[in-house]
């Protein structure tokens, strides 16, 4: 199991330039959906959950959630406002913060705490009692336009995050005017490579060991078919 949450590789310096052209473009892919808390500056506070420990049962335990959301996740945030403190990121968003400190070898622990506070902030809004289904008309229609069928979708998601390498994330992207399904390791997430998050899966392993083992395909498709939310992907869209 991994235990070292900061073991993440820096990320590459040639995106450098890039983050800095488009950080104005890739803030507001940012904003769509997000709780006003985490984007304020001033307030790098963990954000509640959107609901209730036991919400996501049986397929997540309400044991996992209390410990990955108040243990991992409020770790994350408490790492990242020492860090920032009397430095040049102690005002931002942690937007602007994840995107500033991308590909800067010296910051590499106030990327990893900042994106890892945002993804998991992400992750929880991905998810919802009830989900899974049908997505709604005008996301199911561009679904179907980038990868064939709502299957092939899911199909690609599941096959994203049961083949990422140790730990990472899985993501509904929006890359340009298509969907796409990438997968990132460690702390790394889509908005740092200009794409637009639409909704992620969580497969570090704190994320499902305590209710899966080692069985991260049964967590998978269990999130998938139960729990995934389309409604948050079409929101963060805008359909």
């Amino acid at each position: 199991m991994t235990t070292n949450e900061e073991n993440t590789n820096s990320p590459s310096l040639d995106r450098r330039d890039f983050i800095t052209a488009s950080v104005g473009a890739a803030l507001l892919v940012a904003m769509g959906g997000f709780p006003a808390s985490v984007r304020a500056a001033a307030a790098l506070a963990l954000p509640p959950l959107p609901y209730p420990d036991n919400a996501l049962e049986p397929v997540i335990s309400a044991n996992t959630i209390g410990f990955h959301h108040g243990k991992h996740h409020k770790t994350y945030f408490d790492n990242l406002n020492k860090l920032v403190t009397g430095t040049e990121f102690a005002d931002m968003s942690i937007e602007n913060i994840i995107l500033a400190s991308a590909g800067r070898p010296e910051q590499m622990a106030i990327f990893n705490n900042a994106a890892q506070a945002w993804n998991h902030t992400f992750y929880w809004r991905s998810l919802k009692k009830g989900g899974g289904g049908e997505p709604p008309a005008a996301l199911r229609q561009r679904i179907d336009a980038s990868f064939g069928s709502l299957d092939a979708c899911r199909k690609e998601l599941a096959t994203a995050a049961t083949t990422q390498f140790g730990s990472g994330w899985a993501w509904l992207v929006l890359d340009g005017d298509k969907l796409k399904v990438v997968k990132t390791g460690n702390a790394e997430l889509p908005l740092t490579q200009g794409m637009k998050p639409l909704l992620t899966i969580d497969v570090w392993e704190h994320a499902y060991y305590l209710d899966y083992q080692n069985r991260r395909a049964d967590y998978v498709n269990a999130v998938l078919d139960k729990l995934i939310n389309w409604g948050f992907a079409a929101d963060n869209l805008g359909t």
